[in-house]
């Protein structure tokens, strides 16, 4: 039972790493019906740039760890939004009239750009990084095996929740959400209402990468080990996440990223660790085979 919670506490935390990026794949999809295949390295490039502003930091005497984690967080999220805005004005909306595989291939090609950039700039050796955030609690602790949760497992639940409650806030309650919403349902009628469609999926890859951005953070002080690969692997998870969970739905991403952090870490724990990824992919193809629209996904309706 201990070893079985612990394992719980480490599937969460998984979990909401990847429920964060699933969020930025299902709001594109919803609004677009196109996955950004360049979001997993925006991912990435979210982590690097957390590593680098937590040196700078360092290296310019802050060294209240809060302040350097608030600061870092504000400068990652904004520099990584400027690569979800960049995607969007070079792959996207160039291409929004053509036909659906070219601005597809167009993001892969961003993807390929991304990871080499990182490569060449930082090197391709993981980059590690000292554990920022210390300690934690012991729940229970019986047959010498003690259940406990870090303070970085803390942080990490606590920030993803704070991050996906705003932002549901955002979609329902204020005037850009309505328009996100519009354009979902369709977005040549909201045009014609007088919604500007370019600000609103501008918009809507600048928030996406913002919560990447959050979750590269995530990632990089829960590992404390990176590289310009990371991306692709950590990407591939959560886009099985958001389509877990049904693609278009945002409770899906989030539930669609528990299951798969819980899969992973539990079959981690009981059987073998190389296998991991089959057990995750295996769990969405029976799925996709007896629910295509996913867990919480609505059937798409073509209208006529």
């Amino acid at each position: 039972m201990e070893y079985f919670t612990q394992q719980l506490i480490n599937g969460v935390t998984l979990g909401s790493v990847y429920g964060l990026i699933a969020v930025g794949y299902t709001m594109v999809y919803g609004i677009i019906g196109m996955i950004n295949f360049a979001h997993g390295d925006i991912f990435m490039v979210g982590a690097f740039t957390s590593l680098i502003s937590i040196l700078a930091l360092g290296t310019m005497g802050v060294a209240s760890v809060p302040l350097v984690l608030i600061l870092t967080l504000v400068v990652t999220a904004s520099l990584t939004s400027l690569y979800g805005w960049t995607t969007e004005r070079v792959a996207y909306r160039p291409l929004r009239g053509s036909f659906r595989l070219a601005p597809l291939i167009t993001a892969i090609g961003i993807s390929i750009v991304l990871q080499n950039m990182v490569q060449v700039t930082q090197g391709a050796r993981v980059k590690p990084m000292q554990p920022m955030v210390t300690g934690g609690y012991t729940l229970m602790e019986a047959n010498d095996f003690a259940v406990r949760v870090s303070n970085i497992q803390i942080v990490i639940v606590l920030v993803t929740l704070v991050s996906l409650l705003g932002f549901w806030y955002l979609i329902t309650h204020t005037t850009l959400g309505r328009a996100q919403r519009a354009c979902e349902q369709d977005m040549k009628m909201a045009s014609l209402l007088g919604v500007n469609t370019d600000r609103t999926i501008s918009i809507t890859f600048i928030l996406g990468a913002a919560l990447a951005a959050v979750a590269g953070l995530m990632f990089l002080l829960y590992y404390g080990v990176i590289d310009f690969f990371i991306g692709f692997v950590v990407g591939v998870k959560a886009f099985t996440a958001a389509v877990l969970g049904g693609i278009g739905s945002l409770p899906g991403a989030v539930l669609g990223g528990l299951m798969i952090g819980l899969i992973e870490t539990f079959w981690s724990a009981y059987f073998s660790i190389e296998y991991k990824d089959v057990a995750a992919f295996s769990i969405l193809i029976l799925v996709l085979i007896f629910r295509p629209s996913g867990l919480l996904g609505r059937p798409e309706i073509e209208k006529v």
